[in-house]
């Protein structure tokens, strides 16, 4: 009683908020992915970057305890035995068609992958775009509050350590907090790194929802990758991107108090959404079927990936 669902393209049926006496906070527990909207979607990524690079750059400059704060990282890990970042600063910049690429990579593909996948989401993915949006939104909102309350300067700011700022030695095109452009963006906002952290969003998105094993497999590979180009270009201790890992978590748990499940759980595919108080069913009548055909207890047994196979045989006729 006082619950509607919604009977989602790929013939599953998800809850959809219930009616509450008085409110109350079960709507969080219980909400049903509803499809996304371009146009709110594209206004919502570009106001929200524009509100993080706002609030980012906005938070002061403290070079001196930014200063102190790297000097204690890098203590940290020279007592764990893991203090590497110099090493590999110095011997990737030896080879130099590889640092050039390791600069357009940490310039470019932070956006380019992001966006890319979540126009893929969006396309393929419409069930559980919103809450593969939200970790990324949370994860993002809550770096800011890392950004403020632990000002860290990047390994190539340190004094006294011989770091490259390999953007500048190389004259490359790439990091905003380098170079020409280092004037727009806060420079020592290093911790936590949302290079890391919206990779892992990318991989573990990728990872979760994609079929082909290849896909995969590049899904893991990129955060590996961007960690090893943080830590070469100087831009970043290992240590940050333990910082992004710890905002990605807390993006997640933020996403399953919203949903009730985790983003990768939802259904794949949403229907239109109904009138208030009215159950849209497969027929579109509004009526409850007086039978649940056999592929919905397949569903309701948890066999996702059966049952989204055989969507995929029938659509395209075979």
């Amino acid at each position: 009683m006082g619950e509607t669902t919604v009977k989602s393209l790929d013939d599953r049926t998800t809850p959809s908020s219930p009616i509450v006496a008085g409110g109350g906070r079960s709507w969080l527990r219980a909400r049903s992915p509803r499809r996304p909207r371009i146009w709110f979607e594209i206004l919502l990524i570009a106001v929200s970057y524009w509100v993080y690079s706002l609030i980012r750059n906005a938070v002061p400059e403290q070079k001196a305890q930014a200063l102190r704060n790297a000097d204690w990282i890098w203590r940290t890990e020279e007592s764990l035995g893991l203090a590497f970042e110099h090493t590999v600063n110095h011997a990737v910049n030896s080879v130099t068609w590889l640092i050039v690429g390791m600069n357009y990579y940490y310039a470019t593909l932070h956006f380019v992958v992001t966006i890319g996948v979540l126009v893929w989401l969006y396309r393929r993915q419409p069930g559980r775009y919103a809450a593969f949006r939200t970790v990324l939104f949370a994860t993002t909102g809550v770096a800011l509050v890392g950004y403020y309350l632990y000002p860290l300067a990047p390994p190539r700011l340190m004094n006294g350590q011989n770091f490259i700022d390999t953007v500048l030695v190389h004259h490359t095109w790439g990091s905003m907090a380098s170079g020409d452009l280092k004037q727009m963006s806060n420079q020592y906002a290093a911790m936590p790194s949302m290079h890391i952290g919206w990779s892992l969003w990318c991989g573990l998105t990728i990872f979760f929802l994609a079929r082909a094993p290849w896909a995969r497999i590049l899904g893991l590979l990129y955060p590996t990758a961007t960690l090893v180009v943080i830590v070469a270009t100087a831009n970043h201790f290992w240590l940050d991107a333990v910082g992004g890992i710890v905002c990605l978590g807390f993006g997640f748990a933020v996403a399953f108090l919203l949903y009730g499940a985790w983003p990768h759980r939802l259904p794949k595919l949403v229907g239109p959404v109904e009138p208030a108080g009215v159950p849209v069913t497969g027929d579109g009548t509004g009526q409850a079927p007086a039978e649940a055909p056999s592929q919905d207890a397949e569903v309701r047994a948890g066999d996702r990936d059966a049952a989204e196979a055989r969507e995929e045989r029938v659509s395209s006729g075979t």
